[in-house]
């Protein structure tokens, strides 16, 4: 590799780097010593051409010794941002990428959780066997693969990886299959690792990102608790600006939402309960980091889920060799979560399951919703029973903590830590004791939309349906279909409604518009069992 080439590939890094530095999705503050030493690397090659001094290419062309590392980094560490390379622009900003990898962003990052990446096999809390399992099982699915590519499989650092490999390889686990850049090699597996792969296998067909240990996810879930968030009316007004909602709704909903604990959320069917549920999240406007798995006496539990979380999407650049970010990639930045399980919900889904092929181990729904919001819908009309549910969480909701029994025979602690909203139709003190309406502080009642409110769902509607609003078929509406037969308004009539009409429109190829006729059609067909 060229000077010119190693110069471009790393400079190329540094303005996502800056660009991404928002909404606390980056780790700029995050030190890898394996990133800084090949960043110091890189430079010493593209200085090779420029400088005669040879501070720097004394100490990279032996291996970077730890003595002249050490003095490297002093010297950066203490120095103003450097201009030191003078007639190389792309070298002035690699100094000073290496510089602000010594100095981080503390002030900026101080008070927020960022998983840093570990440095040595220790830092990781797992042993040489569990990641050289990890590495044999992935090269017995995807053959030869270089170092680094085993590095991006099992999300660990080359320089933690890299001393495994060297090993597996005196041990005859996996041969040298060619070379690489930068020094890295292509490897394959031999028959002996072939043979203790499938062994391995047997017991657990996982070979994605190494699992994080389980008093590492303890430090993260009480570092970002949500009880430790604040939602103000404006953060409220924020999560809600796409719904019309009452004022008073929302001065109930905020002292709720900031306990941290507990509601219930209860009125006529169509009123908007889920969707009240849905935004509430919204309200704190925060991302958390979760592990993408747990390791825990040997079982591996995932807890990412792509179905259920929102990953926040980093600016990488894809061309680079190394990671700059110092975020431990084990880990993944998430929106706060909102799971939502309904009528479907069964007592298996709050425990941890393990699948009897591949003997890996899913998180219970309370563990994926930790730091965010859990929504029973429909609550009442699940198939297990309401007082199972609530026998298996009378404690957790009070202690705010829960107790699971691993595949292992063991007992676990976990943090039961997240704001429960059960969403019902039906009257809360019909379904549970007193004692269970106790650790839920906050009843809340989604009523009727008021006449103004009910307009107003109709003219916000309207346009996103392709109408535009017409003030007398509405008046038309009210009278002959509401005010005629006293039938209550209800927040989700304007949109069914007028999805009645627009498919009317539809089948009648007719232009879109509001006419008592399609109201009259709309009413028939939407009421007829009502």
């Amino acid at each position: 590799m060229s000077a010119k080439d190693s110069d471009s590939d790393l400079t190329k890094t540094l303005p996502e780097q800056k660009a991404s530095k928002k909404s606390g999705r980056t780790a700029s503050n995050a030190v890898n010593t394996e990133e800084l030493l090949a960043s110091l690397s890189m430079l010493n090659l593209a200085t090779n051409d420029e400088s005669d001094e040879s501070t720097i290419n004394d100490a990279t062309s032996e291996g970077l010794e730890s003595k002249a590392v050490t003095e490297i980094l002093s010297q950066v560490k203490s120095s103003e941002p450097m201009q030191v390379v003078g007639k190389n622009q792309h070298l002035s900003q690699l100094f000073n990428r290496v510089q602000s990898l010594l100095k981080g962003d503390a002030e900026e990052n101080q008070d927020q959780f960022i998983p840093q990446c570990p440095e040595t096999l220790e830092d990781t809390g797992l042993t040489q066997d569990e990641i050289e399992r990890l590495i044999l099982k992935f090269l017995l699915a995807k053959g030869t693969r270089t170092g680094r590519q085993i590095c991006q499989q099992i999300k660990l650092p080359f320089g933690i990886v890299d001393p495994l490999l060297k090993r597996a390889k005196h041990d005859q686990l996996v041969a040298f299959g060619g070379t690489a850049e930068m020094g890295d090699y292509e490897f394959t597996i031999t028959d002996l690792g072939r043979e203790r792969a499938r062994r391995f296998s047997q017991e657990c067909t996982y070979f994605g990102s190494a699992p994080v240990c389980f008093k590492d996810y303890l430090r993260a879930m009480e570092a970002q608790s949500i009880a430790k968030q604040e939602a103000t009316e404006e953060d409220l007004k924020a999560a809600f600006s796409d719904l019309i909602i009452n004022p008073k709704m929302l001065d109930r909903l905020g002292p709720a939402v900031n306990s941290g604990r507990g509601m219930f959320l209860f009125g006529e069917a169509g009123n908007g309960k889920t969707s009240i549920a849905e935004r509430i999240t919204k309200a704190f406007g925060s991302t958390i980091w979760i592990p993408r798995c747990l390791s825990i006496d040997g079982d591996i539990i995932r807890l990412f889920d792509p179905g259920l979380h929102e990953e926040v999407t980093q600016e990488v650049d894809s061309e680079s060799l190394f990671d700059l970010s110092g975020v431990d990639q084990r880990w993944v930045q998430i929106v706060r979560p909102t799971v939502i399980a309904g009528g479907e919900l069964t007592m298996k889904e709050l425990e941890i399951t393990q699948n009897p092929q591949t003997k890996i181990c899913e998180a219970p729904l309370q563990m994926k919703s930790n730091c965010g919001t859990f929504v029973i819908d429909d609550f009442g009309r699940q198939r297990m029973p309401v007082d199972e549910l609530l026998n298996r969480w009378i404690v957790p909701l009070e202690k705010r903590y829960d107790f699971l029994n691993v595949p292992s025979g063991k007992k676990i602690q976990v943090p039961f830590d997240q704001l429960i909203i059960f969403s019902t139709n039906l009257e809360p003190k019909d379904l549970v004791d007193a004692a269970f309406l106790r650790r839920i502080p906050y009843k809340i009642e989604a009523l009727d939309p008021s006449p103004e409110e009910f307009r107003a769902l109709f003219e916000l509607m309207a346009p996103m349906m392709g109408f535009q609003f017409d003030e007398k078929a509405y008046q038309y509406l009210i009278d002959e279909h509401y005010k005629a037969v006293n039938r209550p308004f209800r927040a989700c009539q304007p949109r069914d409604l007028l999805l009645q009409v627009k498919n009317f429109c539809v089948y009648k190829q007719t232009p879109r518009k509001l006419t008592p006729e399609a109201f009259d059609f709309a009413v028939e067909n939407y009421f007829s069992v009502m």
